[in-house]
């Protein structure tokens, strides 16, 4: 089964971001993001001294992952975690925007021809 991610909000090109800036990205409250760290090992962010979480580009992709199997395909979250143990991560990688706008207007044509 595959995978691909929905256009989401673009993630700002930085190392790190903190939990409020996360929720914005993400559209998730930040209890939500706290216990999917508990429960997915894909999202693991660094500390600071003072505890505060600080997210890497990666955590916040996964993050977008785990919400489109979660909220979207509707899996389980035993299933989301087996899910991403088991499929490759380019598994979710969207196709270039090239490829897309090629796709589209090929299935416009056989629209064309179908009329």
């Amino acid at each position: 089964m595959e995978i691909q991610n929905t256009p989401g909000p673009p993630i700002p090109d930085k190392l790190y971001f903190k939990i409020g800036e996360v929720t914005a990205i993400t559209d998730l409250p930040a209890y939500v993001l706290r216990f999917w760290e508990s429960e997915f090992p894909a999202i693991s962010p660094k500390r600071t001294d003072s505890g505060q979480r600080l997210y890497r580009k990666t955590d916040v992709e996964s993050i977008l992952k785990i919400k489109h199997l979660l909220y979207e395909k509707k899996f389980t979250i035993p299933g989301a975690r087996k899910f991403l143990k088991t499929n490759s991560p380019q598994s979710f990688a969207l196709p270039p925007k090239s490829a897309i706008e090629q796709i589209k207007a090929e299935l416009e044509q056989i629209r064309v021809l179908l009329d």
